[in-house]
């Protein structure tokens, strides 16, 4: 069972919820994409699990929800190292923005986006991640994650990357 603070619009901790319950209508939880970048300005992307419930086979990147008493900054790192084995530094983390989304798609999602970026140029072995969320992963250009959002190949919650495409390189 997971367990995730919940938070007020302010960030302030108001209880915690429980993961697969529904949201309070006032009552948010807070949520990582983590987008790592190499030298080659390419963005490390996810393909989920064909055993995943929700999204098989889709394309992310890495992110993920923060854990009950977990700091944003934490929550980026623990969901890496889940999902695709590398181990990244606080002091590597840049958060770009938070986005608070209430609805996606006409459901209640209540979550605070923090959008974080990295920059890493190692390798990326999943044999070292510690769930198996993940099917493969690739390094991707720009124009090959809109060919992603083109073909209907993206999660959803990540589908509308006008901020990807707007603040990633400001």
């Amino acid at each position: 069972m997971e367990i995730w603070d919940l938070y007020n619009l302010e960030r302030g901790i108001i209880g915690e919820h429980i993961r697969g319950t529904e949201l309070p209508e006032d009552g948010f939880h807070l949520v990582v994409h983590v987008w790592i970048k190499n030298s080659e300005g390419k963005y490390l992307m996810t393909q989920r699990s064909a055993n995943k419930l929700t999204f098989p086979m889709k394309w992310e990147c890495v992110g993920g929800s923060v854990l009950k008493g977990e700091s944003s900054i934490h929550g980026a790192i623990r969901e890496v190292k889940e999902e695709v084995g590398i181990i990244l530094s606080a002091e590597d983390g840049e958060l770009l923005f938070t986005k608070i989304r209430k609805t996606i798609n006409g459901k209640r999602y209540n979550d605070i986006v923090d959008v974080w970026r990295f920059y890493y140029d190692g390798e990326v072995l999943l044999k070292n991640a510690t769930t198996d969320e993940v099917a493969q992963s690739k390094w991707m250009s720009r124009d090959e994650i809109e060919q992603l959002r083109q073909e209907d190949k993206l999660v959803y919650s990540i589908k509308d990357l006008d901020y990807f495409f707007d603040e990633m390189d400001k």
